[in-house]
């Protein structure tokens, strides 16, 4: 595991910390890509954490999310010590039930859902799992549909 300290930076709404060159790299190689996202497990100020690094802007950075920050009790422009290491688990989300059980009922919907990419296709059953209550997962699921079948817009992307 690597130890370096850094401060909390901000780019948009997003506080982030940058890594030194020499932990990215050493991270790169574990994971053995320099594209994409890639998951690690991260220690700040004593408190753990699975997050993804992710290259934005032409810089890889660690994005510190606000359950993060309040537990190191640190805000952005304060520096935090930053224990990380690659992490070779794969993140998984299970279909929301709804999701899957609209897509078996149109098979329009289903057929362009499997040929999206897996990334597009993570990225719609990953907003909908996240949604907290039932009636925002029941819209959205007709929204996902919708979208499926062309009609309109959805997670801000236009229609397939």
């Amino acid at each position: 595991m690597n130890t370096f300290k850094a401060k909390i930076d901000i780019i948009g709404i997003n506080p982030f910390v940058f890594l030194p060159a020499s932990v990215l790299s050493g991270i790169q190689k574990q994971a053995n890509k320099t594209k994409g996202p890639i998951r690690v497990k991260v220690t700040i100020d004593g408190h753990d954490f699975t997050q993804t690094l992710v290259k934005y802007s032409g810089d890889w950075r660690l994005y510190i999310n606000g359950p993060m920050l309040k537990a190191a009790n640190k805000k952005v422009g304060d520096t935090i010590t930053v224990k990380i290491e690659f992490d070779p688990s794969e993140k998984t989300v299970l279909m929301n039930p709804k999701l899957e059980t609209a897509l078996s009922q149109n098979v329009k919907a289903k057929k362009v859902f499997n040929s999206l990419s897996p990334s597009r296709q993570n990225e719609i059953v990953r907003y909908i799992s996240n949604l907290k209550s039932e009636a925002a997962i029941e819209k959205n699921v007709v929204r996902a549909v919708q979208f499926l079948l062309g009609r309109e817009r959805f997670i801000g992307r236009e229609r397939p």
